[in-house]
């Protein structure tokens, strides 16, 4: 097994190259605009565990090859301060695993580098900007600082990679989603583009249908000199993706055009990671979105009725969990009336849940343990929380928008979350017991009793019954 270059194939095996490598396969063979890529295989990580964590002469000669082509493709080079390569090393399984694992991005920074890229980019602030990120990141994600060498950080930064397959987080969320810890991560290795290049760069997250409701409109944020994961860490506060039609309407179309075309060519509705750099969008990833039980519902639905899937596949796509949950009762409306509102913030994912408000994982996983019910309140949720938002009843945020990680994660997980309710908002409800609207975005004092639901959700629940019953009818593929 050798590298293996992105995009030479139609398909490739997730279990060999990890989810975000098929992705950037599948797109680059479709024609999209992404980064030239090569990957490492899962099959390497056993080899590098069993080598004390440090890759193999055999692993670092297809890495050297790797970038050989990548330089070849792109007409730069990593550590040359002439026509300087930097490069992404991003984690892939062969299940999506939101944020479990470690990227490495600005890879090919040093103060020589940073020198060169103020040069050609007439820009100073930009070139400091992306040698900052890339030190603070090879430091937080490798543990030691960078080296300065790019190849040597790369090889530092492609062990970390494969190391953090078997980080007390990523354990930990494969154990309560029941994925086994065989396998792997992969390593995929992409050149770097940079939406905080200028004021027509920045970074996003587009869902080709909205996946708190299941409504069929794009549904986006967009963050205005960002990068990386700095829409999804829910550390800014993104906009509106219709900001990025005002600023750049034929990037916004290219963009639109091209979630149609990938979410009709995956059979799902697609989770798309976009970057514009100096007016030029590029494709990052894309991936079956992560929904809310109410949006999986709605969404396996019109998917059949647009003939994108069969009706026996859309009964498939929702499963007897989402179903159960899609159709569980909402805040009694008198009961709503007479409550007191105590925060509100962007509805993340729908559903109601009443427990006891706790500011930390540790906390909620001792309450849990004792058979309270928690609600687990953060300034803002990172991987390292997942241990206890897995065991809240509903989790709220006093930042981020509705692709952070919070959002992210609760929908994977069905569970009520409300986000950006306001910095140092969420303090006062320490300790005290209250009930999460996730649909509504609202937090009220107490617990309130529960009504039935019936809206759309119900109505699809109830298609997707009727369609269980049918003999199989063949769709146009």
């Amino acid at each position: 097994m050798t590298f293996i270059w992105l995009g030479d194939a139609p398909d490739l095996d997730p279990a060999l190259v990890g989810g975000k490598a098929r992705s950037i396969n599948r797109m680059r063979a479709l024609g999209m605009p992404v980064p030239p890529a090569f990957v490492l295989s899962t099959a390497f990580c056993a080899e590098v565990s069993a080598n004390n964590g440090r890759l193999t002469d055999r692993i670092m000669q297809h890495m050297s090859d790797g970038i050989d082509r990548l330089q070849a493709e792109t007409g730069r080079r990593l550590g040359c301060d002439t026509a300087p390569l930097l490069v992404s090393v991003r984690s892939g399984g062969a299940q999506s695993m939101p944020g479990m694992m470690d990227t490495v991005l600005n890879l090919g920074m040093n103060t020589d580098v940073e020198r060169r890229v103020a040069e050609y980019s007439g820009s100073p602030d930009f070139a400091a900007d992306t040698h900052r990120r890339f030190v603070e990141q090879f430091s937080r994600v490798v543990g030691t600082e960078a080296t300065g060498v790019p190849w040597d950080d790369l090889i530092l930064a492609a062990e970390a990679v494969f190391a953090s397959w078997n980080s007390p987080r990523a354990r930990s969320y494969r154990a309560h989603h029941d994925i086994s810890h065989e396998g792997g991560t992969a390593v995929t290795v992409q050149a770097m583009v940079f939406g905080n290049y200028d004021e027509n760069s920045g970074t996003g997250v587009l869902f080709s249908r909205n996946p708190l409701t299941g409504d069929p409109a794009p549904y986006g944020e967009w963050l205005p000199g960002g990068q990386g994961e700095d829409v999804v860490s829910g550390r800014f506060d993104a906009l509106h993706l219709e900001e990025l039609e005002k600023l750049l309407p034929e990037v916004h179309a290219q963009l639109m055009a091209a979630s149609e075309a990938l979410e009709r060519h995956g059979r799902d509705a697609q989770d798309i990671e976009f970057t514009v750099e100096n007016g030029r969008l590029w494709l990052l990833q894309t991936r079956a979105a992560k929904r809310s039980p109410q949006a999986a519902v709605r969404i396996a639905v019109t998917l059949a009725q647009e003939g994108i899937i069969t009706r026996q596949e859309a009964v498939a796509l929702a499963t007897d969990a989402q179903i159960a949950a899609a159709t569980a009762p909402h805040v009694d409306p008198v009961a709503r009336r007479d409550a007191t509102l105590v925060a509100s913030g962007l509805p993340a994912c729908p559903g109601v849940a009443s427990g006891r408000v706790v500011s930390d994982c540790e906390a909620a996983e001792k309450l849990s343990d004792e058979g309270i019910p928690v609600i687990l309140a953060r300034p803002t949720t990172d991987p390292d929380d997942v241990a206890g938002m897995v065991v809240s009843e509903a989790i709220i945020t006093e930042i981020g928008g509705a692709t952070s990680h919070a959002a992210v994660v609760s929908r994977e997980l069905g569970t009520p979350c409300i986000v950006g309710c306001g910095q140092g908002v969420l303090d006062s409800l320490i300790g005290k017991t209250v009930t999460v609207d996730g649909t509504n975005g609202e937090i009220f004092e107490g617990i309130l009793p529960l009504a039935d639901v019936h809206g759309k959700e119900h109505d699809a629940v109830v298609q997707l019954r009727d369609w269980a019953t049918e003999t199989p009818v063949a769709v146009a593929r």
